[in-house]
């Protein structure tokens, strides 16, 4: 039995140094000497962004900025590559949770997939946002007000590419674009994974039965009006979602790729998912990234902090 755990651990920190190859000898050592999953709960994380694709880029940054308030950031055209990119918050990219839209030259429709639910706005006076998306073209779900006893006021819109958003009325907040859900089969272990691989804390989880679901909100901090968090939701009797071809992947800050990675290859190990770009520097930024999925196939791209504000600034931002 002993000999079996022994074994079971040498796997992993085989698959370390294999990551580590990029690093120093010394540096590979520290991961390997060091408990990474500790250190990954001390990590200095922050949500950047989320990557979409859409159908018709100006047409969705006029609809963000019009709609939802949202400024433009920057936007580049990559004719050699045959795509234009931009970069839509509110709020700088030093400072606040964005969305990079990408437009592939010709490609009008994507499928946005069951898997991926929405993405969540918080604003003090949603109505009016949801009479201006009607106006210009977006669809209302759910019109505003609250549930059945409950104090939140929230609505659902879609925008003309059909990504969801949740608007939450709510008080002031540093970031506006708060959250994105998810669709999950085992909730409990989404969790864990979450938390092990990303450092990420349990917010709030509550269970409806009359509607058949329950939701486990994870994030950075303790106060989830006042920071971006993961929406995780599992539905009962649901045992399969299709991934669809819009949603990319989301991209977290941290203090070091190399750590972070070592802590995913473990995490994976225990339950699902799996490293699908090993840590190291991007040839033309430079910029140091690894990137996984998790047990339900989602991507997650982890971007060096200090690297992510310098391709900042030799964008112009």
């Amino acid at each position: 039995m002993e000999m079996a755990k022994h074994t079971q651990l040498f796997f992993p920190l085989l698959l370390l140094s294999v990551f580590l190859v990029g690093s120093s000898m010394a540096a590979t050592e520290n991961v390997i000497r060091d408990n990474v999953l500790e250190w990954v709960k001390n990590d200095t994380h922050r949500f950047l962004n989320a990557v979409i694709r859409v159908g018709h880029l100006n047409r969705t940054v006029e609809f963000y900025k019009e709609c939802f308030g949202m400024q433009l950031l920057i936007q580049k055209d990559f004719p050699e590559k045959k795509y234009s990119k931009a970069i839509v918050g509110f709020g700088p990219q030093e400072s606040h949770f964005v969305l990079e839209l990408i437009y592939i030259y010709g490609v009008e429709k994507y499928e946005v997939g069951t898997a991926w639910a929405h993405f969540g706005i918080a604003a003090q006076d949603i109505y009016p946002i949801v009479e201006k998306v009607r106006q210009l073209g977006g669809v209302v779900t759910r019109e505003p007000g609250a549930t059945a006893g409950g104090p939140q006021v929230y609505a659902f819109v879609q925008d003309p590419n059909g990504y969801t958003f949740e608007l939450l009325q709510q008080g002031p907040t540093p970031q506006p674009l708060n959250h994105f859900q998810f669709e999950v089969i085992d909730l409990n272990r989404s969790v864990s994974f979450y938390e092990k691989a990303l450092g990420m804390n349990l917010l709030l989880r509550y269970d409806s039965p009359q509607d058949q679901y329950t939701i486990a909100m994870v994030g950075y901090g303790t106060d989830r009006t006042q920071t971006v968090f993961i929406e995780l939701k599992y539905n009962y009797n649901v045992t399969k979602y299709t991934a669809g071809n819009a949603y990319v992947h989301a991209a977290i800050g941290t203090s070091d790729v190399y750590k972070s990675a070592a802590a995913v290859a473990l995490v994976t190990q225990e339950l699902g998912g799996k490293i699908v770009r090993p840590p190291g520097p991007n040839p033309v930024t430079h910029t140091k990234t690894t990137s996984f999925l998790d047990p339900d196939g989602r991507k997650t791209v982890l971007v060096d902090n200090e690297d992510y504000l310098k391709e900042i600034k030799n964008n112009g931002q």
